[in-house]
């Protein structure tokens, strides 16, 4: 335990904040969640390296300084009441945002990926996460609005649902392109006479979006 806490704060000095994220609330949730614990057990020793690692279905834990700069991105500040990540994958940035949030919906199209975030998430003692099997594109009107959108994969275009779900105010952090695994990550801000301002972000490589508001399943 005390050398995983190391190599956290490690992680977190040299990966991050070195490369600019500055939010405490995110270094410090950055710091605090064990990614140890969201990892497949034999790629354990690699839990804190500077890279993606595969968790199964063809999907990746997202490298560490990508989940936080998308959670800065996503300028929660003190007072976020609820967030939703789509692509739930392992659980690990929805982890990290349920220290940020008071609550964190995520979903998860890969239905043994959601059941896998929910024992990870689980098993960390995490109570304030739901994860939801289902369309992500679609997003969750259910428990929309959100103060924050955050979206672990990449679409061709910006989901309307998703815009749509947004409080006044809020954001939503996505990657965006018209290739499959190459995207520019934007930030889309909802303004109070309900329009949207855009930002790019930087280019990005993701998994791509897959669903009604997002790509064509190939498979």
């Amino acid at each position: 335990m005390d050398d995983a806490a190391t190599k956290r704060r490690a992680m977190v000095e040299w990966q991050i904040a070195a490369r600019g994220v500055a939010d405490r609330a995110v270094l410090d949730a950055m710091e605090a969640v064990p990614r140890e614990a969201f990892v497949p057990d034999h790629l354990q020793e690699l839990a804190y390296d500077d890279t993606p690692l595969p968790i199964g279905q063809g999907q990746t834990i997202s490298q560490p300084y990508i989940v936080a700069r998308m959670a800065e991105a996503l300028d929660l500040g003190d007072h976020a009441e609820r967030v939703l990540e789509v692509g739930a994958g392992c659980g690990y940035a929805a982890a990290v945002l349920s220290r940020i949030a008071r609550e964190v919906v995520t979903i998860e199209r890969v239905e043994r990926l959601a059941d896998l975030a929910r024992e990870n998430l689980k098993r960390a003692g995490i109570t304030n996460v739901t994860v939801i099997c289902g369309d992500g594109t679609r997003g969750c009107p259910d428990r929309a609005p959100f103060d924050g959108i955050t979206v672990a994969a990449g679409g061709p275009s910006v989901p309307k649902s998703l815009r749509e779900q947004l409080k006044v105010g809020g954001r939503l952090v996505i990657p965006v392109g018209s290739a499959r695994r190459l995207q520019t990550l934007k930030r889309i801000t909802r303004t109070p006479d309900d329009d949207f301002v855009e930002e790019n972000l930087g280019g990005v490589q993701f998994v791509p979006l897959l669903g009604a508001e997002g790509w064509a399943d190939e498979d």
